[in-house]
């Protein structure tokens, strides 16, 4: 599989479904998302990507939010710190991982009959904690950590890159800028305020400007309550007519972990999905607390085009 087909159906205008959530599923069967699992469970970890390819799904994302050298670096004063008193090759970690998690997704993918209908995204998140804007480091810092964390993307075998969760439109374009200079294709989703901009106040109209001249091949949002990402699908819609879509949470987060509530099961969640369907969206999926049968009602329900 290659992303070629997936590309296709957005130039077409059909609908792409992205699957559900990862971390908070893990939560839901059980097992905590802490330390990504890809080693120690990775049965779990196959079967979350396998129940999405059935229940519909034309692209699944890999378990590799905060999988990046910097995740491990934010516990310690600096790298000598870790070095002095984390264990051997720590700082190296992110990159075997990243394959290993790639893997899981490409073998439940292949596993499937639906094979060749289905990319692998590679998801990766800022390379500070997504919800604090304020913490985004320099572009050179973040120029150099891209690049490397998506190459390992690449070199597994993702069919193209998931920017998600993202805050600014500045780390939005270091990532784009990384993804084209490694040659991947990059979808960026960015996490929406209630007041129909981006958590860091910035204008929906000034991201999609600043954005256009890279030439994303879809602007998401996501991490946010569906009301939050309908508001904002409005306003990007005005100021961008290429592939766009959203996947919203359901639920609240209460950290580390995910509340689950009973207000969008499947079906009302749906309900939402045809609403942002006629707004414009052709990529439709779920964030924390959806689920595969979340997935399954959208495959099922909305129009394929």
């Amino acid at each position: 599989m290659s992303y070629e087909p997936v590309k296709k159906k957005l130039q077409r205008g059909e609908l792409v479904v992205l699957d559900g959530a990862i971390g908070s599923e893990m939560l839901r069967r059980q097992l905590t998302w802490e330390g990504h699992k890809v080693d120690s469970h990775p049965d779990v970890i196959r079967s979350i990507h396998a129940d999405y390819v059935q229940a519909g799904a034309h692209v699944i994302s890999t378990n590799t939010f905060q999988l990046a050298r910097r995740s491990w670096l934010a516990h310690f004063r600096d790298v000598n710190h870790m070095r002095r008193i984390g264990p051997p090759g720590l700082e190296r970690r992110a990159g075997p991982m990243i394959h290993d998690a790639v893997a899981l997704a490409r073998q439940a993918r292949d596993a499937s009959p639906r094979k060749n209908e289905v990319a692998v995204a590679g998801a990766m998140t800022t390379l500070e904690w997504c919800f604090r804007p304020d913490l985004t480091p320099s572009v050179e810092e973040m120029r150099a950590e891209y690049v490397e964390t998506i190459r390992h993307f690449k070199e597994a075998g993702c069919d193209l890159m998931l920017f998600e969760t993202f805050n600014r439109w500045l780390e939005a374009q270091v990532a784009l800028e990384a993804a084209r200079e490694v040659g991947i294709p990059a979808w960026v989703s960015f996490v929406p305020d209630w007041e129909g901009r981006l958590l860091s106040g910035e204008a929906i109209a000034e991201m999609a400007a600043k954005l256009k001249p890279l030439h994303p091949d879809a602007i998401l949002f996501n991490c946010a309550p569906p009301p939050d990402v309908t508001r904002a699908l409005g306003e990007l819609r005005r100021h961008h007519d290429g592939p766009s879509g959203v996947y919203p949470h359901v639920g609240r987060f209460d950290p580390p972990d995910w509340m689950f509530t009973d207000k969008y099961p499947p079906e009302k969640y749906l309900e939402e999905a045809r609403g942002w369907q006629k707004q414009g969206a052709t990529i439709i999926g779920g964030c924390c607390g959806t689920t595969p049968m979340h997935i399954e009602a959208l495959r099922r329900g909305l129009a394929r085009n």
